[in-house]
C-alpha cells in the first residue's frame, strides 16, 4: 500500500457524505450508524475500497425484551437482504458482502476495486445508504425503539410527508 494519491483524497473531500478520519480512512456523515471506508491504491492506479457499516442488533435498539426466535429471524432476514447490494452501485461489481456478529452489532463489510475514484466514492456512499435502508426495512412494528431507530423512523416519516 502506498500513500493515497491526491485524486483519491479530492474525491472524498468533494463528496458531502464523508469526512477524513485518518490517512486512508473516511467516515460517513450521512448515517447514524458507524460507517467507514478504508482505501488502498495499487501500483496500477486501481483503488481498493473496503466499506464497513456497523448496525445494532434488534435487541440492542428495543426498549424491552426480544424473544430469541425473533432476534434470529430478524438477523437472518437482514443478512439475506444485504446480499442484494449489487444493484445499488454505478458499476457492475459482483459484490459479496459479509455480515459478522460482534456482541450487539452486525458488521457489514463490502470490498471492491475501481480505477475511477469518484465512481468508487459514490458507490461507497450508495452502499452505506443501502445498508441503512435495509436496516430500516427490518424495523418490526410493536416494539418501543431507542436511538438510532427513532431518529431514522422520524426522518423517514418527514421525508414521506406523514
Amino acid at each position: 500500500m502506498s500513500e493515497l494519491p491526491g485524486r483519491v483524497r479530492r474525491a472524498f473531500a468533494d463528496h458531502s457524505g464523508f469526512e477524513e478520519a485518518g490517512i486512508d480512512e473516511y467516515v460517513s456523515t450521512a448515517t447514524p450508524f458507524d460507517a467507514t471506508v478504508t482505501v488502498e491504491t495499487d501500483d496500477d492506479g486501481h483503488v481498493r475500497f473496503t466499506v464497513e457499516i456497523r448496525v445494532p442488533t434488534l435487541s440492542a435498539v428495543v426498549d424491552g425484551d426480544v424473544a430469541g426466535v425473533v432476534e434470529e429471524g430478524w438477523t437472518e432476514t437482514f443478512e439475506l437482504r444485504v446480499e442484494d447490494v449489487d444493484g445499488v452501485t454505478k458499476a457492475e461489481r459482483g459484490l459479496d458482502p459479509t455480515v459478522r456478529h460482534l456482541d450487539d452489532e452486525l458488521v457489514v463489510t463490502v470490498t471492491y476495486t475501481d480505477i475511477n475514484e469518484r465512481r468508487g466514492v459514490d458507490d461507497a456512499a450508495a452502499l452505506v445508504t443501502f445498508v441503512e435502508g435495509t436496516y430500516v426495512q427490518g424495523v418490526i412494528p410493536g416494539y418501543d425503539y431507542t436511538e438510532p431507530v427513532t431518529s431514522l423512523m422520524s426522518s423517514a416519516k418527514d421525508a414521506g410527508g406523514f
